[in-house]
């Protein structure tokens, strides 16, 4: 009898300790190494997790600094995912072939702008640079057409901008690819010469606009959209400049697969999880973003994405994975 009771007790124990385990396992599921900022990105984390019951570990980070790190740990990762906020990133990383090709049933689901033209990214959601200004201080007859004429005097310490900020980089990435190292390189010390003022980030050019410390700025389109959700009335506006200028660059933030993950499987539930109608609703009701797929209501705040792509420079998006060297420029020209 004891015997049985004890087998019974074993076996009941062992069950126990069997589901623990699982569920432990399942838990751990998914490690994502999020360039995206902990703010944005987190409601839509947690909402995968309730409803697919996978648990995602996120090391937050700037972008350049997590595409270096994977770069560094190579095949010993521990992350799963890489989501980034900008195209160059992602293709520096793919550029090392780190990444696993994505199912077509994936890549499907975006245009073919929106994701790499061999299959290792895909967007989640569309991001534009513009030119933000202080309509108390600058009438609209007065900005400028391209982003070059920003270094003309009537700019002299007028212009914000966010050097070490992964989109600017990214930024500055296309630049180079669109009018080469010299012009971009003349640009860049131009800027610098007139007085422009550096900022850590996006927000505080726009704050900086508002208190009258700039005149105009050089952020992404959706920073300004949120400080208008929450006061119609915040003193700053924003624009493009001319069609197929340099500045209206259209960036996507986006993700990748990486190659010596195990959890692949749950890796890909999340990316499709990113890619589902719930999600990219969210990415542009609530964080001002344009949606990576089709059947999605853009922010009314929004021009419509076919309106914004005629204005953007015929660029490949797939070309800007030169990240190293757009850091080492913006170092030679002590910007960083």
């Amino acid at each position: 009898m004891f015997n049985n009771r004890f087998s019974l007790f074993s076996y009941c124990s062992l069950i126990l300790v069997l589901f623990t385990v699982i569920g432990t396992v399942h838990a751990e599921t998914l490690t994502l190494y999020s360039g995206r900022s902990k703010s944005l990105v987190e409601p839509i984390i947690k909402q995968f997790e309730e409803t697919s019951g996978i648990q995602v570990e996120v090391s937050y980070g700037g972008t350049t600094q997590l595409a270096a790190a994977i770069l560094t740990e190579g095949d010993k990762s521990p992350a799963a995912l890489f989501w980034a906020q900008d195209a160059g990133a992602l293709g520096a990383v793919s550029k090392k072939a780190m990444f696993d090709k994505l199912p077509e049933s994936i890549l499907t689901q975006v245009p073919s702008g929106f994701r790499d033209t061999e299959g290792f990214w895909i967007a989640t959601s569309g991001r534009a640079r513009v030119l933000a200004y202080s309509p108390e201080r600058v009438k609209m007859e007065e900005l400028p057409e391209s982003i070059f004429d920003l270094t003309q005097p009537m700019w002299k310490g007028k212009v914000g901008w966010a050097p070490t900020n992964a989109s600017f980089q990214a930024f500055v990435t296309s630049l180079r690819v669109q009018v080469g190292e010299e012009r971009t390189e003349e640009w860049l010390r131009g800027m610098k010469a007139n007085g422009v003022k550096k900022y850590a980030k996006n927000t505080p050019i726009i704050e900086a606009l508002a208190a009258g410390e700039i005149d105009v700025g050089l952020p992404n389109h959706y920073y300004l959209l949120r400080f208008k959700s929450k006061d119609s009335d915040f003193p700053v506006e924003q624009t493009f400049f001319k069609g197929s200028d340099p500045g209206n660059l259209v960036n996507i933030a986006g993700i990748g697969l990486l190659k010596s993950t195990k959890n692949k499987e749950a890796a890909l539930e999340f990316v499709e999880f990113l890619l589902s109608h719930k999600a990219q609703q969210y990415f542009t009701s609530d964080v001002f973003e344009y949606p990576a797929i089709e059947g999605v209501t853009p922010h009314a705040s929004l021009i419509p994405l076919s309106e914004l792509l005629q204005l953007a420079p015929t660029f490949n998006l797939n070309d800007m994975d030169d990240l190293d060297g757009t850091v080492k420029l913006l170092r030679n020209v002590e910007i960083l």
